[in-house]
């Protein structure tokens, strides 16, 4: 494997730095799209947050279950 594809492939399992949400933190969020596979999206302070279960417009407590590098999954409270 190329040195390139290893930093690729590490970059992808690790946790964001500069990232302003927190594992196992509940917050209160308003669902702002959909993805095609019908998964929530929010944001929180600009960072993507996927929902499972809602749609579109919905007010939800939510707690962080995992965080990527550009976006975090979020179960319903």
């Amino acid at each position: 494997m190329k040195k390139s594809q290893r930093v690729a492939k590490n970059r992808r399992h690790g946790q964001a730095k500069n990232c302003p949400i927190e594992m196992g933190e509940e917050y209160e969020v308003k669902i702002t799209d959909v993805t095609p596979n019908g998964v929530g999206i929010t944001r929180i302070k600009g960072f993507l947050i996927l929902i499972s279960d809602t749609k579109i417009g919905d007010k939800v407590t939510v707690k962080i279950t995992k965080i990527d590098q550009l976006n975090a999954e979020a179960e319903l409270i």
